[in-house]
């Protein structure tokens, strides 16, 4: 049974940082992809980053592009978001997804998803 477990999320202030965490069980993690989505109230879910299955290579949305940083590591099974400098705006629900082999922007095309995990950040 395949599983992604977040975890790292919490309540920070403007400016500060938060770093999260997805941890794989049951999967093949190195085959994977893995990527992070959010969804804010009333709002679709979007796209945030992802990595390939080596982690050489990654790409992210334009609203996070320079603030936020996607890693892995495969002898963990581990996949990070480091999140800095902050804003209201980033508060959401965190979600990680693994898609075989390659990335890709659109969420509907991973196959399996974690639980979620808070990150709100106040004014």
């Amino acid at each position: 049974q395949v599983q992604l477990v977040e975890s790292g999320g919490g309540l920070v202030q403007a400016g500060g940082s938060l770093r999260l965490s997805c941890a794989a069980s049951g999967v093949t993690f190195s085959n994977y992809a893995m990527g992070w989505f959010r969804q804010a109230p009333g709002k679709e879910r979007e796209f945030v980053a992802h990595i390939n299955w080596k982690g050489g290579s990654t790409y992210y949305a334009d609203s996070v592009k320079g603030r936020f940083t996607i890693s892995r590591d495969n002898a963990k099974n581990t996949v990070y978001l480091q999140m800095n400098s902050l804003k209201p705006e980033d508060t959401a629900v965190y979600y990680c997804a693994a898609r075989y082999h390659s990335g890709s922007t659109s969420g509907s095309t991973y196959a399996y998803w974690g639980q979620g995990t808070q990150v709100t950040v106040s004014s």
